[in-house]
């Protein structure tokens, strides 16, 4: 018996949301069929992958990063070897010095390396706190500030400080909102129902709905995420249909797979490649479970999961 498709038809969509300016903007989102379910429909707006950078500079990097980017890197080199490794679409630079129970920077030292970054790349910037709630109510509106007319993302409004950090990015500065709850589906729409409260254009707002490195609870992960596009589409919920991104390299690195020396495990063998191999499949995931864009580390971890993605699309 011949096998007939059927494929499935939604009359909803994902918003298209973009970000940048110029010829290099990128579009997040726009799809009206499940993950990488070409078969069903095109995908005209492919999954992204981000490279993330830090204010740390180059802290913690592993020899092949090292490598990469030169010891003693300027964060305005950082930037422009971010932009230009093999598979990236955008930059993310995450302000993680700016935790007060780590290294407390000064909001307005952290603002000069978003300035020099923003100033170094064309490339659609994307702008993640220190995940210190009461930091980034004052961090991020002024980093919204800094950066206008530059048409950026910034990570993340959550529960807390969503009204400090979503009126200055979505109203005040004309920036992306990245709306941030725990993975579960019920917190990610109720930001954004409250988000749009304030005056946000439902198609300003990016979610991320959380991870976990594979492994480590990840069935969470999926779970809420097929939840929330089966919600998005089947449903035609408009407080789920904003596009998702995941930061992945955080989970990824911080894992004992990753993290474990190999004078302490050496039958574990490279602890760069398991680092490398940990990013990957929780990337690799991540998009299958309908994640529209990625933030990695690794060159040989952004390569992979470009080549992937352009195989799939």
């Amino acid at each position: 018996m011949p096998f007939n498709q059927k494929p499935q038809k939604f009359n909803a969509s994902i918003n298209t949301v973009e970000i940048g300016c110029g010829d290099k903007a990128i579009k997040l989102g726009g799809e009206s069929v499940f993950p990488f379910y070409t078969f069903d429909g095109p995908i005209d707006n492919a999954p992204k992958v981000g490279v993330e950078i830090s204010d740390m500079g180059l802290e913690g990097a592993t020899p092949e990063m090292l490598a990469y980017y030169g010891e003693g890197a300027s964060f305005a080199d950082m930037a422009k070897k971010a932009a230009a490794m093999e598979g990236a679409d955008f930059v993310c630079l995450k302000l993680e010095g700016g935790d007060p129970n780590g290294e407390d920077k000064p909001i307005e030292d952290l603002l000069a390396v978003v300035k020099e970054v923003g100033e170094a790349i064309d490339t659609p910037l994307v702008v993640e706190g220190c995940k210190n709630v009461e930091k980034d109510s004052e961090l991020l509106p002024k980093v919204a500030e800094a950066l206008q007319g530059k048409n950026v993302l910034i990570l993340s409004a959550r529960e807390e400080n969503y009204k400090a950090v979503g009126a200055a990015a979505g109203l005040a500065y004309s920036q992306k909102v990245g709306a941030e709850s725990a993975v579960d589906i019920n917190l990610a729409k109720q930001l954004n129902v409250v988000t749009t409260q304030l005056g946000v254009d439902a198609k300003s707002i990016v979610m991320n709905v959380g991870s976990a490195a594979v492994g480590y609870g990840y069935e969470y992960v999926v779970s809420t995420m097929d939840r929330i596009k089966g919600a998005a589409l089947s449903q035609d919920d408009a407080m789920l249909q904003m596009p998702i991104i995941t930061p992945v390299a955080d989970e990824a690195w911080s894992v004992k797979e990753a993290m474990a020396s190999e004078a302490d495990m050496p039958e574990w063998g490279s602890q760069e490649r398991r680092g490398v191999t940990m990013e990957i499949m929780t990337a690799a995931a991540s998009l299958a479970a309908g994640s529209n864009a990625v933030l990695l580390k690794h060159p040989q971890s952004v390569k992979t999961i470009a080549n992937m993605i352009k195989e799939l699309v």
